[in-house]
């Protein structure tokens, strides 16, 4: 099973990277060479560079209904979306679009691929290499104050599904109980910035995070952090008896699989958006009731994940992409009211020096129906 836990936790690094990339070849990444795959199992520590994904599925050859077709019709255009990680149910909604072919019907010949703890989505939609990327909300903020132009165009989650895991014997019910505890958590992480200021939490013994849980299994008063809908399996079969903070639940609501394009993608390709967004929110849509069918595409992606943890992610994700804004105002969308928030906790922690119009990070203006 892939190494779940170290997804997400190197965006720093990774905007580090990217600064330096943009500095060295501007924003033309057209003619750039492509990378060496990262491996799979690829540590959590590995700095982000501009490694290419591990693999790829493509709406002319992953769809069944098209599954016959050698060749893309030339009146589809060619994009490449980059995940935040490798393959899984929080990517089903996009492998839903592929599948039923909801992107060929919007003209798009879209081509999906694997992130992983080496590659960041930011810098290679930056780059030029492709046209849309996934991130959370903290990312787009930080990144744009380093000059990166990446622009947040639609979301998957309306809260993340990231928390921090703790044994029930420990005693520990609520954030500022952490104190006196070992917690495994990226040092550099905002939401840990956050909770670190919120709850003083100057009695907590930070571990390195490795993406192992074998530590926090075998320490009663260990913390670790982790997501709902990976390590909640992974914990029950191992028989732990555990509870979790969720993150949102401290305040720290941020946007989850967050979709970004460039500025440049936006004023000289609007309509390439535009169907993109569009084809992805019917296919998260058709994801929600019929995740068992588009499981099995997922895993050709990444064989590593059982469709038994596939079935159980998806279930519990539910919530967290539907409910919220998105039960009243469509999915997908996202507020102005929650950017700006974000943008004022990042402040407050000092992982953002400058305010910048919150209009210029999220549009909504690409999401179908005129709810948004």
């Amino acid at each position: 099973m892939k190494n779940v836990l170290a997804r997400r936790s190197t965006a720093f690094l990774q905007i580090v990277a990217l600064t330096v990339l943009m500095a060295a070849c501007g924003s033309n990444g057209n003619n750039a060479s492509e990378s060496p795959s990262p491996s799979p199992g690829a540590s959590a520590s590995t700095e982000a560079g501009t490694g290419s994904p591990a693999a790829t599925a493509s709406a002319g050859s992953s769809a069944p209904v098209d599954s016959a077709a050698s060749e893309t019709p030339k009146d589809l255009v060619k994009s490449t979306l980059v995940l935040n990680w490798f393959a899984e149910p929080e990517h089903g909604g996009n492998f839903a679009a592929v599948a039923k072919g909801f992107y060929k019907d919007a003209g798009l010949d879209l081509t999906i691929q694997n992130g992983g703890p080496s590659v960041s989505s930011s810098q290679i939609v930056a780059s030029g290499k492709a046209d849309f990327g996934m991130v959370n909300a903290d990312d787009v903020l930080v990144a744009r104050q380093e000059g990166i132009p990446i622009v947040a165009i639609a979301t998957a989650f309306q809260k993340s599904p990231q928390a921090l895991f703790y044994h029930k014997e420990s005693g520990i019910k609520d954030f500022s109980d952490l104190n006196g505890h070992k917690v495994y958590v990226a040092s550099t992480a905002s939401f840990w910035q956050y909770m670190k200021n919120k709850f003083k939490l100057d009695k907590v013994q930070e571990m390195k995070y490795t993406g192992s849980l074998v530590n926090f299994v075998n320490d009663p008063n260990a913390v670790t952090q982790g997501y709902i809908t990976s390590e909640t399996y992974t914990l029950q079969q191992q028989g732990v008896d555990f509870g979790t903070l969720l993150n949102a639940d401290s305040g720290y609501n941020i946007y989850a699989g967050v979709y970004i394009t460039t500025e440049k993608m936006i004023k000289e390709h609007p309509d390439r958006v535009k169907t993109f967004v569009e084809a992805t929110v019917k296919g998260w849509d058709y994801y929600k009731d019929h995740s068992e069918e588009i499981n099995p595409e997922i895993q050709k992606m990444n064989p590593d994940m059982t469709l038994d943890m596939m079935k159980f992610s998806a279930e519990l994700e539910m919530d967290f992409a539907f409910g919220g804004d998105a039960a009243t105002n469509g999915t997908g969308t996202m507020s102005e009211a929650r950017w700006t928030e974000l943008q004022q906790q990042l402040l407050d922690v000092g992982l953002l020096k400058k305010t910048e119009a919150i209009q210029n990070v999220f549009t909504t203006q690409f999401l179908p129906g005129d709810k948004h």
